[in-house]
């Protein structure tokens, strides 16, 4: 079956064993009781929205109960992993890298990939040049928050104001013409560009080498994961079921996935944006490991932070996932 080919890509994940993790020291208990997952109502995060909705995570979980929270940008996220509570999260890898650092590479692991692609930056009609401009972001020093500031550093973009608002208060800001441009993941972007008729004028695809770069990763407790490394399989193979399902269904996802957002927001997207948003995304599992320290080396080009981290041990892949 083609579930296969997504497994092996999580089978081969580059990253340390499970004796190296700062927190090897937690013995395996086997399948843990409960499991609480963090994501956003994003397309990013199609494949966590689909693995909910639809059952895949359930249906792997067996007797484990499912939980869920959700956020709307990636450092709160992650402050509820560093806090303990949370075990797994979709998250940008920005938030991902800064929780890693935080913790002295302790805390949290990768364990997969789920997104690549779909943010752009957008601006208003009329808008040229940023320079004098406001721009949002969604939070100071999540994924789009670093990329802004590194963009505009490398094209010496001078007295840009950045303004970190949620996602919709960007959207209302936008139209309303209090700010200039937004870096934003989708489906916002398309938001901004079909509904507030926004044209883009950095697709951050075009940024990276073939046009990929992690847009939302899996993250995991590294204490959950060693106690409970059973379940974090049982995770990733309802994220690789959901992301081929996505694949092999496209026009039934986007129902689904809009649907979710419908639930968690009120209303659902007009056609046209939610096409548009799964056009600028891939749901993969790989993980992309060199674009991550790209971006951990952004994080300093762009001010956000001060050195580089050692991301040698951030992905981890003796969490193995098995068809069957």
């Amino acid at each position: 079956m083609r579930i296969l080919a997504v497994l092996a890509v999580l089978a081969v994940l580059a990253g340390c064993s499970r004796i190296d993790r700062g927190e090897d020291s937690a013995a395996d208990r086997g399948p843990a009781t409960e499991v609480r997952l963090g994501y956003f109502p994003n397309v990013t995060h199609a494949t966590a929205l689909i693995g909910v909705r639809n059952g895949f995570f359930t249906r792997e979980l067996g007797q484990t109960r499912l939980t869920t929270q959700l956020f709307d940008a990636g450092p709160d996220e992650a402050g509820g992993m560093l806090g303990g509570s949370i075990d797994v999260a979709f998250i940008g890898p920005g938030p991902a890298i800064n929780a890693y650092t935080k913790s002295d590479g302790k805390s949290v692991r990768v364990v997969a990939g789920a997104a690549s692609g779909g943010a752009q930056l957008v601006a208003r009609p009329g808008v040229g040049s940023l320079a004098g401009k406001t721009v949002a972001t969604p939070q100071l020093g999540n994924t789009q928050d670093v990329a802004l500031k590194k963009w505009l550093r490398e094209n010496n973009v001078p007295d840009v104001r950045i303004l970190n608002s949620d996602n919709a208060q960007t959207l209302s800001a936008f139209r309303a013409g209090d700010i200039d441009a937004a870096w934003v993941p989708e489906p916002w972007a398309s938001r901004l560009v079909v509904e507030a008729g926004g044209r883009v004028l950095v697709n951050e695809r075009d940024l990276w080498p073939q046009g990929r770069f992690p847009a939302t990763v899996i993250l995991a407790r590294t204490r959950f994961l060693a106690e409970h490394g059973q379940t974090v399989q049982a995770m990733l193979r309802g994220a690789a079921n959901a992301t081929q399902w996505a694949r092999d269904n496209e026009s039934q996802a986007q129902t689904v996935v809009n649907d979710s957002l419908a639930e968690h927001t009120g209303k659902p997207l007009a056609g046209p944006v939610i096409e548009r948003a799964f056009r600028e995304i891939e749901l993969s599992p790989e993980v992309l490991p060199d674009r991550l320290q790209q971006m951990a080396r952004d994080a300093v080009t762009a001010g956000v932070a001060a050195k580089t981290p050692d991301l040698k041990d951030f992905v981890d892949s003796s969490t193995r996932v098995r068809s069957g």
